[in-house]
């Protein structure tokens, strides 16, 4: 009685409530006589011998009759009748002891002969029903499962055969380390005869937050495994990145089964996933293509559907529902209700399936981490004893994809563009380990490079290092209740965000050590003998694409220098001396630090990939100190003015002295930098709520505050260029501190904003708000691939947020301007919208503001309930006549995501050029080795194919490409990625 009232009082529902509601759903009442009532529905059941299937029910035992044709006993009965090829009209006799109790008229029409592939697979969750190690354990329990249950099912009819797909690669890459020779070779051959499946993705990931590299590199195993990989699986997650076509087009993979979740927070019907037919091809802008399948999100139970239909269960069961949703997917678009589960939304009008072949998914028992089970494949042998259509097959993953291939290929749709994941607003719930992570990525492709221009093969310590960071960037960011703190199950939360947050640190960590090593290889290799009269010197090294001008930070050890030595800095190329700013470590200040000096400077003209020589020389005087400038907040160089209103706590100017132009907007709703506090009027720590929740207004949004009591704390004036730091108050921080940087002769604002954030369970947001006089966004930098306005996407992807990469572009007439992001990849342009669905904007539309959505705490599982301390969040922006937005865009992101590297040298020539490319929209994203071979790789920002001359000095040779004056030519596909494998000299 008590669990009847909290069910039904609350409005969760059971797989006893979702399945009533698909029989009632797909059959009609036909009789209701005194409290009696009768059902009918004409279903896709066919038998060996040609008859098709009527399914009556009554609420009372009857027998039932189709007069003429079938009758039988009972209050659920199947009647059989021969196949009708157009509508028959029968009528039914209902009749108990008494006689007749009632009678209608049943239209049988024509059905579709069904063939389902049943693919059975466990989703991954590292983490989420347990502390991660106990997860994977038990995943590598399973395979061992898998291999003794298709022992047990070998001799059976092949359809029925029991079949595993690896939903997640990486718990078979670990079961294949760890099992003895006699297993690992059983599993081998089991998986060349297509009884199991390994797909593609080690782990379900949220593309959005890797790296372009990162990506590819996460597929890199499935040359290696000895038997071949063909599809990929993308599970719980609701959206991917454009670039993952391409990484596993690379990769030799062309087939995609997509599982996107229900839980709530997800309405692509609204944003045109109702035209979104399935399977469809998904086409990159490169011209590379997938076929996808996906799951029938939103009103159905993606990787649960189906042991929803009883596949997990029993025969009775499945031969009860399953041909039940069958006939709903052949009758509306969608086979289950708004209302089936109790999340938002409104119904979702939708065109029925078309075709008569079906990938249906189902886990062994009805839970993430389920392991496998005899069960389904036990239904598809006596099922297809049973019947002849629907045809049932206990498949791997692309058996699905071959057969769809085979007769439907020239029939699919093809969508192009991203498919914007509407789970990546979680990402902002672990905001400092996030961007130590994205921190990491951008070291990592440097300290690749520095390692291979210092003749080292770092590949394995860079690709373990790229794991770790992916690990963070799985899907499983925290317990089914992350609140808790047990030390098992779903309320593992503290636990669980324990692991997963020291991950993130220890994947920066190791990128930092990595490039800590590969620039004091670069230096040794480049070090000469010989005196160059110098105290020291420095290497400086643009990890960049493109030319530049910008500052560089080097240490000066004391042991090198004496502190009390002056010195002056000169570049070796001109003999000019260039303005230095020193920052004097001392021992009774850090003695736990290396003592010496750091020293800052702006180093001109340096080509992409290339380094020049800074020479330590005696200075005639100690470099001098900063000067103070009158706390009016107001910076400047060459480039900008920037004006800062400390009674309304933002920037109220950033004049571009070259365009004439001010940059930002002084109407818009929010001040330029404003820190935004938004807290929502909704209650923590209950599981799921935010899928039971709508947002059709402002209601919901408890409380907007901004910072306050802003305080100058330093304006000052260094050699290198000038720097104004403001403390400021605010709701849900102790403090929040911006720095706000001009460097002489760099044309790039640069903005680092600290927060000290306080740890509280309240459901909150902080947004960082950046109104430019401009009109709306163009261009914007996503994983594998260029976004904008104009830029198709999938149908159904979320809309009211972007996880980029790095940067936005605004273009006119008159000037370009680009804003980049280091730390924070969620932005929402124009406006804030609520968190919750459908999302509705809070504040009118204004096209040049980017709101950069720094944080939040919106979640009710999975992500961390709260967060807390000191956050770093890193923006620059710059601006340029004429100047194309993409370009402008990867310029902007170079200064935080590249700065320039200085290396401690004895000598060296005075300037090098490593590799260089002659396309403005063609980057060089990192070198590698490989053996003998020089690895570069590239990426295009060109939004159609283009041809770009790679010169590496000292080519002999290279893969598939002629070797012309130490330069290839390399044709890159639009917004895709090549790479030339090169032998040097």
């Amino acid at each position: 009685m008590t669990s009847r009232l909290l069910q039904r009082s609350l409005g969760s529902p059971d797989y006893d409530g979702i399945r009533q509601a698909l029989r009632d759903d797909t059959s009609t009442p036909v009789i209701s006589v005194r409290g009696l009532e009768v059902r009918v529905a004409v279903l896709p059941l066919f038998t060996h011998d040609g008859r098709q299937a009527v399914r009556v029910s009554s609420t009372e035992p009857l027998t039932h009759v189709l007069v003429g044709v079938d009758s039988a006993s009972g209050t659920d009965v199947t009647l059989l009748m021969p196949e009708v090829d157009a509508p028959r009209v029968l009528t039914l006799e209902c009749r108990d002891d008494a006689g007749v109790v009632g009678s209608a008229e049943v239209t049988v029409t024509p059905q579709r002969r069904w063939s389902v592939f049943v693919v059975h697979h466990s989703h991954l969750d590292i983490g989420y029903t347990d502390p991660q190690g106990t997860v994977l354990r038990h995943h590598l329990d399973y395979l061992d499962t898998a291999l003794r249950l298709a022992e047990e099912s070998a001799s059976w009819p092949d359809d029925a055969k029991f079949r595993w797909s690896v939903e997640s690669s990486w718990p078979a890459l670990k079961w294949l380390e760890a099992r003895p020779k006699e297993l690992t070779d059983r599993f081998t051959e089991l998986a060349r005869a297509g009884v199991i499946e390994v797909t593609a993705f080690p782990f379900q990931l949220h593309t959005e937050a890797c790296s372009t590299e990162e990506l590819h590199r996460q597929l890199r195993f499935t040359q290696e495994l000895g038997f071949p990989v063909r599809s990929a699986m993308h599970t719980d997650v609701p959206g991917a990145v454009v670039g993952l076509v391409d990484a596993l087009s690379m990769a030799g993979v062309r087939y995609l089964a997509a599982a996107h979740n229900w839980a709530g927070r997800s309405v692509p019907y609204l944003h045109g996933g109702d035209k979104l037919t399935r399977p469809f091809r998904w086409r990159a802008p490169s011209g590379n293509e997938l076929v996808v399948w996906f799951t029938d999100t939103p009103h159905g139970m993606a990787y649960m559907e189906g042991n929803t239909v009883g596949l997990t269960d029993s025969y009775e069961l499945a031969d009860d529902l399953l041909p039940r949703y069958l006939s709903a997917l052949a009758t509306r678009g969608y086979p289950y209700g708004p209302g089936t589960f109790g999340w938002q939304g409104p119904d979702a009008p939708k065109e029925p399936y078309e075709l008569d072949v079906l990938h249906l998914r189902v886990q062994g028992a009805h839970a993430d981490n389920a392991g496998p089970s005899i069960v389904p494949a036990r239904i598809a042998r006596r099922w297809n004893e049973q019947w002849a259509y629907p045809r049932l097959r206990s498949a791997v993953n692309s058996d699905f994809f071959d057969h769809v291939v085979e007769r439907y290929h020239d029939r699919l749709a093809v969508h192009e563009g991203d498919w914007t994941d509407w789970w990546a607003d979680g990402l902002g719930s672990g905001a400092r380990p996030l961007g130590y992570v994205r921190r990491a990525q951008s070291a990592l492709r440097v300290a690749e490079t520095l390692h291979t221009l210092a003749g080292v093969d770092a590949t394995e310590q860079v690709d373990a290092a790229y794991d770790k960071v992916a690990l963070f960037n799985e899907h499983t960011w925290g317990a089914a209740n992350p609140w808790e703190d047990a030390e098992e199950a779903g309320d593992s939360g503290g636990l669980q965000w324990t692991r997963k947050s020291s991950g993130a640190y220890q994947a920066q960590d190791d990128a930092a050590d990595l490039l800590h090593a590969a620039t004091r290889r670069f230096a040794a290799a480049l070090s000469q003998d010989g005196d160059t009269g110098a105290l020291a010197s420095f290497a400086v090294f643009n990890p960049a694409t493109t030319a530049r001008t910008d500052v560089v930070r080097a240490f000066l050890p004391r042991d090198v220098v004496a502190l009390d030595v002056p010195i002056a800095l000169v570049d070796a190329r001109t003999g000019r001396t260039l303005p230095h700013h020193e920052e004097v470590v001392h021992p009774e200040d850090w003695p736990t630090r290396p003592i010496g000096r750091h020293i800052h400077a702006v180093v001109p003209d340096i080509s992409g990939y290339s380094h020049v020589r800074l020479d330590v020389v005696p200075g005639a005087t100690q470099a001098p100190e900063p000067v103070e400038l009158d706390p009016t907040g107001v910076i400047e160089n060459e480039f900008y003015r920037v004006a800062y209103d400390v009674r309304e706590g933002h920037i109220s100017s950033i004049f571009d002295k070259r365009a004439g132009r001010e940059l930002v907007n002084a109407d818009a709703a929010a001040g330029f930098g404003q820190y935004v506090y938004d807290q929502y009027a909704t209650a923590p720590h209950f599981n799921h709520l935010s899928g039971h929740v709508g947002a059709h207004d402002r209601t919901l949004l408890g409380d907007r505050a901004i910072g306050r009591h802003a305080r100058i704390t330093k304006v000052q004036r260094t050699a290198v260029g000038e720097k104004l730091v403001v403390e400021l108050h605010g709701k849900g921080v102790d403090w929040i501190r911006t720095t706000i940087e001009l460097h002489a002769g760099v044309p790039r604002l640069d903005l680092t904003y600290q927060l000290a954030k306080q740890g509280t369970p309240a459901k909150e947001a902080v947004f960082l708000a950046f109104p430019f006089a401009a009109g709306p966004a163009t261009a914007w930098e996503l994983t594998g691939g260029v976004g904008g306005p104009d830029v198709p996407r999938v149908p159904g992807s979320a809309e009211y947020m972007l996880p980029i990469r790095h940067w936005i572009a605004f273009e006119d007439p008159e000037l370009t301007i680009a804003w980049a992001t280091l730390e924070a990849p969620l932005v929402q342009l124009g406006t804030i919208h609520m968190p919750y669905a459908p999302f509705p904007p809070t504040l009118d539309q204004e096209d040049g503001t980017v709101y950069s959505w720094a944080l939040n705490n919106i979640w009710d599982t999975n992500f961390p309930a709260q967060q807390q301390g000191e956050t770093t969040f890193r923006y620059a922006v710059t601006s340029e006549v004429g100047a194309r937005g993409r370009r402008l865009g990867a310029v902007a992101a170079s200064g935080l995501t590249e700065p320039l590297v200085a290396a401690l040298v004895n000598g060296s020539g005075t300037e090098q050029t490593y590799v260089s490319v002659d396309h403005p929209d063609v980057l060089v994203t990192s070198l590698g080795r490989s053996g003998d071979e020089c690895v570069v790789r590239l990426q295009s920002l060109a939004a159609e194919p283009v041809e770009a001359t790679v010169t590496l000095p000292g080519l002999r040779s290279a893969r598939d490409l002629d070797v012309v004056d130490e330069s290839v030519k390399v044709r890159l596909p639009a917004c895709g990625v090549a790479v030339v494998w090169g032998t040097c000299s």
